[in-house]
């Protein structure tokens, strides 16, 4: 994985992880009911639960392409088509996720802000599939080497963490901005187009 790669696979990150969803809605939430702190937690905890399912992805499809040799073109296919799939969804997608807000304070407890981004990340199993389907793109996962792997978590926790992070600091404009519906839509079709240009380019080298 080249500089290039390294770029394009954090912008992309970046990008996705900025989408308004419902770990953004959490992030939001407990940042501007429960203090900064709590919103970091929360933020921390739903780059924990990516970082396993990063995991599981390279390791898994590291194992496919080396047993399935040849056949592993296949399913690169297919994850490709996966990305498309995804991507297109993104940009006909009409969906909102509500951010508001409990304007009564209370002591939040920082553990559980944690648990609660970790829990939200890991209850979304679709997501190793996506990072399974991602990866191909800029890896060799049959031939994935130690520093490799540490680029790419080192990549994680700085896209979807600082991501994450910022709506923490952010919280209370986020939430109480209600002009931003045309921010979101900007937002979402651009990942969208992101994915599918990635799922273009995993099937044109395959």
């Amino acid at each position: 994985m080249n500089i290039f790669e390294s770029l394009s696979l954090f912008g992309m990150m970046v990008v996705l992880a900025a989408v308004p969803s419902t770990s953004v809605a959490l992030v939001v939430t407990r940042s501007a009911t429960l203090g900064i702190a709590n919103g970091l937690a929360v933020s921390a905890g739903i780059v924990m639960g990516d970082l396993i399912f990063i995991a599981l992805a390279l390791v898994g499809m590291a194992a496919i392409a080396e047993t399935l040799g040849s056949f592993f073109l296949m399913v690169k296919m297919l994850a490709g088509l996966y990305l498309f799939w995804l991507g297109f969804s993104l940009i006909i997608s009409r969906r909102s996720v509500s951010l508001s807000l409990n304007e009564q304070r209370s002591t939040g407890n920082l553990i559980n802000s944690f648990i609660a981004g970790f829990a939200l990340t890991l209850g979304d199993i679709k997501a190793i599939v996506f990072y399974a389907s991602l990866f191909p793109v800029f890896v060799d996962l049959s031939a994935i080497t130690f520093t490799e792997t540490v680029a790419i978590i080192l990549i994680t926790i700085l896209s979807v963490g600082g991501v994450k992070s910022a709506y923490a600091m952010l919280a209370t404009k986020v939430a109480t901005n209600t002009k931003s519906t045309w921010i979101k839509n900007i937002t979402r079709k651009t990942a969208g187009v992101l994915m599918i240009c990635a799922g273009g380019y995993l099937i044109a080298n395959t």
